[in-house]
């Protein structure tokens, strides 16, 4: 499925189009998003736009060189997303083509990030010059997701630590699930920051003439350093809880 977005009067737009004139409001659109594409959108895009649209076990690869790197084609970055199913957090890699009059994002599943960035978009509150500026603003977008998630995850650890600390007729066995689970999302959105902080160092070094870009980069990068900070401080209180639970399940067994 392809959506096409276009910058009018400094904002983003989703693009109406007919299937049949679908070529040409694909060269006239700013930032081209491929939903699960078919094989035939797959061809269309590589013959209008000039590049290779990478499968999703190229999407995956997990070297530097393969994921984030310059060709003729443009700038390519692959980062990591966050996305949720069935009450677990998993990461998604999308690929991101940076070209100088059009952005393309190639992704497998459906991320609150890009629903998120649509909403905003009808609503006009999405501000943008260029494809480069898109592409910050998505990352922007993601850490915002990820900063909102980890807020989420403390209040989730406040309830389980009331559970453990104070509750004397807790299951002790549920609060050792639900730590689990939270330590599986903590780390899953420490290493989707991680990956943030390399695909910035990339897009600084190539975008280095975009001088509002490359300052809006900036600003993010110090925000992932704080929410890494955070995902620190999760990990150790998540640490403590266990080993709180577990102690007091020993008591428990000692004292049957």
């Amino acid at each position: 499925m392809l959506r096409l977005f276009k910058i009018e009067s400094g904002l983003i737009k989703e693009m109406e189009f007919e299937r049949e004139d679908l070529p040409n409001q694909i060269l006239k659109a700013d930032w081209i998003d491929a939903h699960e594409p078919d094989d035939d959108e797959r061809d269309l895009l590589e013959l209008l736009l000039h590049t290779d649209i990478p499968e999703y076990d190229e999407v995956d690869e997990i070297e530097i060189s393969a994921r984030c790197f310059v060709d003729s084609a443009g700038i390519h970055v692959h980062p990591l997303f966050l996305s949720q199913s069935e009450g677990r957090h998993m990461t998604l890699t999308v690929a991101c083509i940076l070209q100088t009059n059009h952005l393309i994002t190639i992704r497998e599943g459906d991320l609150a990030d890009f629903r998120l960035l649509r909403m905003r978009a009808r609503r006009g509150q999405v501000e943008c010059r260029s494809a480069a500026e898109l592409l910050v603003i998505l990352l922007d977008q993601k850490v915002e997701n990820h900063a909102d998630t980890l807020e989420d995850i403390h209040r989730q650890l406040e309830g389980v630590s009331h559970m453990v600390l104070e509750d004397e007729d807790a299951e002790l066995e549920d609060a050792i699930d639900k730590l689990a689970r939270l330590e599986d999302s903590n780390g899953k959105i420490r290493l989707c920051l991680m990956d943030t902080q390399r695909d910035i160092s990339f897009l600084l070094r190539h975008l280095r003439d975009r001088t509002d870009q490359a300052e809006t980069l900036r600003e993010i990068a110090r925000d992932v350093e704080t929410l890494m900070s955070h995902t620190t401080f999760l990990f150790d209180k998540i640490n403590f809880l266990m080993d709180s639970t577990q102690g007091f399940i020993n008591i428990e067994q000692n004292q049957i």
